[in-house]
């Protein structure tokens, strides 16, 4: 239907029904988990009711959360309205229905959890672009040294065992490359040694196991997951652990921290945030996700990133650089496409800060102020409508000439691709960091290889990838 037909039409409310309070929240919560599981529970009511905009129960419902109903926008066109800050409210809803306990950010509601009204958020972004300004220059060198130790690594594990699981590896350089980016120091040479990715992962589960579910029979996962919070105290040590290195080693961000208003302790708990639920969490699902996807798209794509990387590299004179980056048109839109249909944050939230009128690509919605918005974003990165018979297949050259007018419908970051992030709105402050970090994933391993085989299968958060062979480079910087 064509923009002119959308406006004239009489805006209705959405279809779907929450049905009865605590025992549908509980039943609905069971589908997404264990009998349906989280795509089809969304794509099984977008059939029933006709509609991409639709009320619907979302997890975890009670006991940990007040109201799980929302109405749902599962389309490329309806999704946008939850960026837009001048029609919802984002306070206390990082997470969703539920929020996880201060006592897991120093008793602060971190930048996550404010809205861009509130003055704090303001201060707290503002020291996350400054920071990320301030260590441009150390990203390519830090990925490359990180990543091309991690890769050596799988290469000596395919020797021995014939596979590498790249996940676990992984959880540990991410660990110490977001670091070393963001401060310069290693967190393997604290005191922290080498248990900083174990102790962030367990207070990332603390804060996320409403929405996860770890494949365990669901006697046990419901009542010990999904039912209350896990008690803080159980993961206070590892995190004042954590606490105890960002103290030492931001030194630098904290001074400027001072400067921009904020007090030192809670600037030290946003950059803990930040650089571990945002950041590493972020790459832990991230680049398994990137890696899958290239892996399976096989030997005659491989063979094109080889091409324009070695070439671009070549042209710099062997050098990684910023502009060498820009000039792999492949390469970038290959990372935007494993962007599109494996972002990191799959869920989107906002409440109606006023009455308004939602728009899908056939109906109009009345939604009352008030109301939370919910949105599934592999849904709306999948619109066929926008994307085609493609739209759940990885084309890696998707967004090529032409095709990078599609870019205003990738929205992992929290808006859209052709957006930039800012103060004034929840866009990842990282945006293009997460983007660089992609590339640099892809020229590494097309420097250093022809191509490569891997078995691509599902982990707690998102895929896991596990090397079966890798074919070194031919030609090129790094031939052999």
């Amino acid at each position: 239907m064509n923009q002119s037909a959308i406006g004239s039409l009489v805006p209705r409310q959405a279809p779907g029904s929450y049905g009865l309070p605590f025992v549908s929240a509980i039943r609905d919560r069971l589908d997404f988990y264990y009998f349906q599981g989280e795509a089809k529970y969304f794509e099984s009511r977008v059939e029933k009711h006709g509609s991409t905009v639709l009320r619907i129960n979302v997890p975890p419902g009670p006991f940990m959360a007040r109201d799980p109903r929302v109405v749902a926008v599962l389309d490329a066109k309806s999704f946008p309205v939850l960026f837009d800050v001048d029609k919802v409210e984002k306070k206390n809803l990082f997470t969703g229905t539920y929020m996880p306990s201060t006592s897991l950010t120093g008793g602060f509601r971190v930048c996550a959890y404010l809205d861009p009204s509130e003055p704090t958020h303001t201060k707290v972004k503002q020291l996350l672009f400054s920071l990320l300004a301030s260590r441009k220059d150390a990203v390519i060198p830090a990925f490359r040294s990180h990543f091309s130790s991690l890769l050596a690594t799988v290469e000596s594990q395919l020797v021995l065992s014939g596979k590498s699981n790249f996940n676990t590896l992984n959880d540990f350089t991410s660990f110490e490359f977001i670091a070393d980016t963001y401060f310069g120091v290693l967190p393997s040479a604290s005191d922290l040694g080498t248990t900083g990715p174990a102790k962030a992962a367990k207070w990332l589960i603390f804060q996320l196991h409403p929405l996860v579910t770890f494949g365990l029979p669901m006697i046990l996962e419901e009542p010990l997951l999904h039912t209350v919070l896990l008690p803080p105290i159980f993961v206070s040590g590892d995190y004042k652990a954590l606490y105890k290195y960002f103290y030492a080693a931001a030194t630098k961000a904290l001074d400027m921290a001072e400067s921009l208003g904020l007090n030192r302790d809670e600037a030290c708990h946003n950059l803990l945030f930040a650089t571990v639920f945002n950041s590493y969490g972020g790459l832990k699902v991230m680049l398994p996700g990137f890696l899958g996807r290239i892996a399976e798209a096989g030997e005659k794509f491989h063979q094109r990133l080889a091409a324009e990387v070695r070439t671009a590299v070549a042209d710099a004179g062997g050098k990684v650089t910023i502009e060498a980056l820009e000039k792999m048109e492949l390469t970038k839109s290959a990372v935007w496409e494993a962007l599109r249909l494996e972002p990191p944050v799959k869920f989107q939230y906002g409440r109606a800060k006023v009455d308004m009128n939602i728009e899908s690509h056939d109906a109009v919605f009345a939604v009352q102020k008030g109301e939370m918005l919910f949105g599934y974003q592999p849904c709306a990165t999948k619109d066929p409508r926008v994307f085609g018979s493609t739209a759940r297949e990885f084309v890696g050259d998707r967004f090529v000439g032409e095709g990078s007018k599609l870019l205003q419908y990738v929205y992992w970051s929290n808006g859209r691709e052709t957006e930039s992030p800012s103060v004034d709105n929840k866009q990842c402050p990282g945006k293009n960091l997460v983007v660089l970090v992609g590339r640099l994933l892809v020229v590494e391993l097309f420097l250093r290889y022809d191509t490569f085989t891997a078995d691509v299968g599902v982990d707690l958060l998102g895929p896991k990838v596990e090397f079966t062979g890798v074919t070194k480079a031919t030609s090129g910087p790094g031939a052999v």
